[in-house]
């Protein structure tokens, strides 16, 4: 058995995109070189290392090679919070600037709200069966576990019927294509619009009559 993988294997064992793969290789989540070709090649151990770490506790087992990721539309209905209860709203988003930009603008449109915060997505995984929230926002780019890849996991459960999904990120429209088996039927708002579009997403999936004075 060989002891190392190309990217393309990893991201295919992990369930993500290879540039998922290659930010994880930056940030020395996995170990790995170059071939004389310039082609990466990832230590074995680094990934079991990798999958032992993020596949216990409640966090997404990794997919064997060449299993199919199933993707499925987000339910057009999800339930509404009931009366007299704050709507909560769950951010997993690693950037503080961001973070604190989401929050004055559920501070300031939606007061009665609940924001819960979560830097990565594997947190962001346990915080969402913590919170039960009514509206999902995610950044596509994570440490850890890529929001595709943790969309994709949160369909597989059934209590995610419950929530309204947005995806917030920075990549354009071609960028975002190794992400689309994720993104097919849900909000994406690019970042350097958030300020102009975000409170209109939120309204829609919260509506003003739902949000305690």
């Amino acid at each position: 058995m060989a002891d190392h993988y190309t990217t393309l294997e990893v991201a295919k064992m992990l369930g993500m995109a290879v540039r998922s793969v290659q930010l994880m290789v930056d940030r020395n989540e996995l170990e790995a070189w170059k071939t004389p070709g310039g082609h990466r090649r990832i230590s074995r151990a680094s990934v079991e290392r990798w999958m032992t770490a993020h596949g216990a506790g409640g966090a997404p087992q990794a997919l064997a090679a060449g299993t199919p990721v199933t993707t499925r539309p987000p339910l057009a209905t999800p339930v509404a919070p009931a009366k007299g209860r704050a709507p909560k709203i769950l951010l997993i988003e690693d950037s503080i600037h961001f973070q604190n930009l989401v929050g004055l603008i559920v501070q300031q449109h939606f007061p009665g709200a609940q924001l819960h915060v979560a830097n990565d997505g594997i947190t962001g995984l346990a915080l969402y069966g913590q919170t039960q929230p009514e509206v999902l926002i995610v950044d596509i780019l994570l440490p850890g576990i890529d929001g595709a890849t943790l969309i994709t996991t949160l369909r597989s459960h059934p209590q995610f019927s419950r929530s309204h999904l947005i995806v917030v990120t920075s990549l354009d429209e071609q960028q975002r294509e190794p992400y689309a088996f994720a993104l097919q039927g849900v909000k994406v708002i690019h970042k350097p619009r958030l300020v102009a579009e975000l409170p209109s997403a939120l309204a829609a999936c919260i509506p003003q009559a739902q949000v305690p004075a």
